[in-house]
């Protein structure tokens, strides 16, 4: 069975429905919800920024992980886009949408390389 992941990016506004686009077109997301304007404040060159930001959450698998966050680097903006993955465990959700979920990220086999943490 998959091992299903929520990731977290955050990117310019403008960017946001591009990014969602890219990563589903490639079957490396079953879904993408596009969070508009949110505002972050983080330390960037020793200095405090902040940011209006969309948020994308995205739906995928621990086994695409890696050629999802390869991607999402290639066509983001930032020297540092944020994607971070957060563990659903069997059983927490909606059975029939966590079983679409799965299906509708490629099948990639095993863990991928995606690294540490993953």
């Amino acid at each position: 069975m998959k091992r299903l992941r929520i990731v977290l990016c955050t990117c310019p506004e403008r960017e946001a429905l591009r990014i969602a686009h890219a990563v589903v077109e490639e079957h490396l997301a079953a879904c993408v919800n596009v969070v508009p304007t949110v505002t972050s404040v983080y330390r960037w060159n020793d200095q405090i920024q902040e940011d209006r930001e969309s948020l994308l959450v995205i739906k995928t698998t621990l086994e695409a992980l890696g050629r999802l966050t390869d991607l999402i680097q290639e066509v983001h903006t930032y020297k540092v886009p944020e994607v971070v993955s957060l563990t659903v465990r069997r059983g927490e959700g909606n059975p029939a949408y966590l079983e679409w979920l799965a299906g509708s990220v490629v099948d990639l086999g095993e863990d991928d390389g995606s690294g540490p943490g993953a």
